[in-house]
């Protein structure tokens, strides 16, 4: 029999997804975690759509993070379908990390999670983010005032930005672990191709460069991506998606000095990401309402 305190008695490996309301850090955390930013984050809601694995190899396990979109009251196809990827990365799982924001009451978002929780079979473990932004006092009842909501394995306090706590957060998710196989080499961090990675830091990119109401209309699909590695360099043709003319000038800017920076910036964390030069070519396509478009989802891998 296995004893799941002590992570040195077999190689243990398991699926451990990270779940909570938008916002409040879980991408911020997995990047944290592996060291190497795979997913993307900035501060509007809903930057997530897909759900992201992470894969984090230590001396002896091996554990595959899932990131999940924020929940949330879903409205729309697209909305719909992250809700989807979140709640199913609840199931079949080893362990849950529940990840809240401590400088903010749990509300009916997070009841409506924990009820989640509480018809899975996996253990969760709850995770207070962002604990750089409150004091102990504050600290305290807010763990009290959790641990009465949900039987809950552990509450570790962490700072994803900072780096406070993470080290205890990823013991107790090892030591909780099965005994298991090794899944991926120990030199990979994820399993999604590189042109996926590189849309989803375009469309960073236009999520903390436009206004409010352009992000959610926005999706990003890579092209073309053609490898030349006798001059270290990848050229890539990459498509913003929008749904109405006026977001493609906002996003275009004036005289072009948006999409200009946008490219920017995005081929600066692709070049980091790639560890080579990137040629970078962004162009601007109007489909109308995508986001309720049951082909057009499934064509930009919302399926």
């Amino acid at each position: 029999m296995v004893d799941n305190e002590n992570p040195q008695q077999s190689f243990r490996s398991g699926y451990v997804s990270i779940v909570g309301r938008p916002n409040v850090g879980k991408s911020t955390l997995l990047n944290r975690i592996l060291g190497q930013k795979i997913a993307i984050t900035s501060p509007k809601p809903q930057t997530t759509r897909n759900r992201i694995l992470g894969i984090h190899s230590f001396s002896g396990g091996q554990i595959l993070f899932l990131d999940t979109p924020g929940i949330h009251a879903a409205r729309g196809r697209l909305n719909k379908f992250m809700v989807d990827q979140a709640l199913s990365a609840c199931s079949e799982v080893d362990l849950v990390l529940f990840l809240v924001d401590a400088d903010r009451r749990p509300g009916e978002g997070d009841d409506f999670i924990l009820d989640v929780l509480r018809r899975g079979a996996a253990p969760v473990l709850l995770v207070l983010n962002k604990i750089d932004r409150i004091g102990k006092p504050a600290l305290l009842p807010l763990i009290d005032t959790y641990a009465k909501k949900f039987p809950f394995q552990a509450i570790i306090p962490v700072s994803a930005l900072k780096g406070d706590g993470i080290d205890e957060l990823v013991a107790a998710v090892a030591a909780r672990l099965p005994a298991g196989p090794s899944y991926y080499p120990s030199d990979m961090v994820t399993d999604l191709p590189e042109r996926f990675i590189a849309a989803e830091m375009i469309r960073e990119q236009v999520l903390r460069q436009t206004r409010e109401e352009i992000p959610y209309g926005v999706a990003v699909t890579v092209e073309t991506f053609e490898e030349k590695p006798e001059r270290n360099l990848v050229v890539i043709g990459a498509v913003i998606h929008v749904e109405r003319e006026t977001h493609k000038r906002i996003i275009v800017g004036k005289g072009g000095a948006t999409v200009r920076d946008i490219g920017r910036a995005a081929r600066r964390d692709i070049e980091k990401l790639l560890d080579c030069r990137v040629f970078l070519e962004i162009f601007i396509r109007v489909d109308r309402n995508w986001t309720d478009s049951g082909r057009l989802l499934k064509e930009f891998g919302y399926e």
